[in-house]
């Protein structure tokens, strides 16, 4: 009996021992205006533009409650949505109906949720911002 208890006292230490070593790497989850400024670090804000082509900047990264960023590589461009902003979750499908091949400020993107499948809204667009990394200036000797 002593050896049960013995051993049922060193599981429960272990077990205290690794959650708490789970809580202390735990790290607090960014803001949806921390993650659009790190994803934006080291760009360079241009002048707005009404419209963008899909085509060309297919991918998309939804900000939870901040905005959706289009586009990867030397040029992304920032919808800070003017209707439902606060609604959007990093972990929606965004679904687009498009007349012509270009997103613009007066379209709307549908919402759903990835794990049951339902629709949960829609966002009303508003004008692009386009980042972009400056081009590298040769350092003087």
């Amino acid at each position: 009996m002593i050896r049960f208890a013995r051993k049922l006292g060193i599981a429960a230490i272990v077990s205290a021992l690794a959650l708490s070593g789970v809580a202390a790497n735990a790290r607090p989850k960014l803001t949806g205006e921390e993650q659009l400024a790190k994803l934006l670090e080291g760009r360079v804000a241009g002048k707005p533009v009404e419209c963008i082509s899909l085509r060309t900047n297919a991918p998309s990264t939804v900000i939870d409650k901040t905005a959706i960023v289009y586009g990867s590589g030397t040029t992304v461009y920032v919808q800070r949505p003017k209707i439902g902003a606060a609604s959007l979750n990093s972990n929606d499908i965004l679904v687009t109906s498009m007349v012509i091949s270009q997103l613009c400020n007066i379209d709307t993107v549908n919402i759903i949720d990835r794990n049951t499948l339902f629709w949960r809204g829609f966002v009303g667009l508003d004008q692009f911002v386009p980042y972009t990394k400056p081009a590298k200036v040769a350092q003087a000797n």
